[in-house]
């Protein structure tokens, strides 16, 4: 079942009590030059054993699972599949389930009702270290982020950014283009491009991946 592994082949494991929509993503991804389904889980324990034993790429995570829940799961699979990136599929559109999922080492959290090529989409942006979230819960957090709320300490470097450099790098790391932040901010692209660049030099983070921790680590996203 696992196959002989390749470096252009991104290797999927699903996790989902449903076997029928395991075999609408597996016809959704097999077909594909670029990903494989390499296993298939009907529960949380054996999303484990087999994490472990096939060393997936990317697990698709179903939070509401038999015997253990994904949620319960998230941490485990961070401590035994480090490598591997869950983005989590599930019906619950809730800021709560998101949070959690996130704060418990989630890279992506796509709704089942979106599942195809959102799917796609969600894999390749973990696969480059990013952080993808489906785009209505992506709104909501952005509206509960009301820059200058938050009193944190004088001394932390995110008090030394701009009211837009904050804006501009909450919506990077809650997976945006800079196309997209522009067309959101009602800025042009070229602005949008020095607000990161500035704000990422000053909180002296190389790259995406490293803001995304930089804001978890801090309640940014919350």
């Amino acid at each position: 079942m696992a196959g002989a592994k390749s470096p252009d082949v991104i290797r999927v494991l699903l996790a989902d009590d449903h076997a029928v929509l395991r075999s609408g993503l597996k016809l959704l991804l097999d077909p594909r030059t670029d990903m494989a389904v390499v296993g298939e889980a009907g529960d949380g324990a054996e999303v484990l054993s087999l994490a472990e034993a096939l060393e997936p790429d990317v697990i698709l995570l179903d939070l509401t699972m038999p015997r253990l829940g994904g949620l319960e799961v998230l941490p485990l699979l961070r401590q035994r599949v480090p490598g591997a990136r869950v983005v989590i599929l599930t019906m619950h559109d809730d800021q709560s389930y998101l949070r959690q999922a996130l704060r418990r080492g989630a890279a992506g959290y796509v709704l089942k009702k979106a599942a195809d090529v959102e799917v796609i989409a969600a894999i390749q942006v973990v696969m480059r270290g990013d952080v993808y979230v489906h785009p209505s819960l992506t709104r909501s957090l952005l509206e509960e982020m009301i820059p200058g709320q938050e009193n944190g300490p004088a001394d932390d470097l995110w008090s030394t950014l701009s009211e837009r450099e904050q804006e501009v790098l909450r919506m990077v790391a809650l997976g945006h283009t800079n196309q997209e932040i522009a067309g959101e901010l009602a800025l042009s692209v070229k602005t949008v491009e020095t607000y990161r660049a500035r704000g990422m030099e000053k909180l002296a983070l190389p790259s995406r991946a490293a803001l995304v921790r930089f804001a978890l680590a801090r309640g940014l996203l919350d």
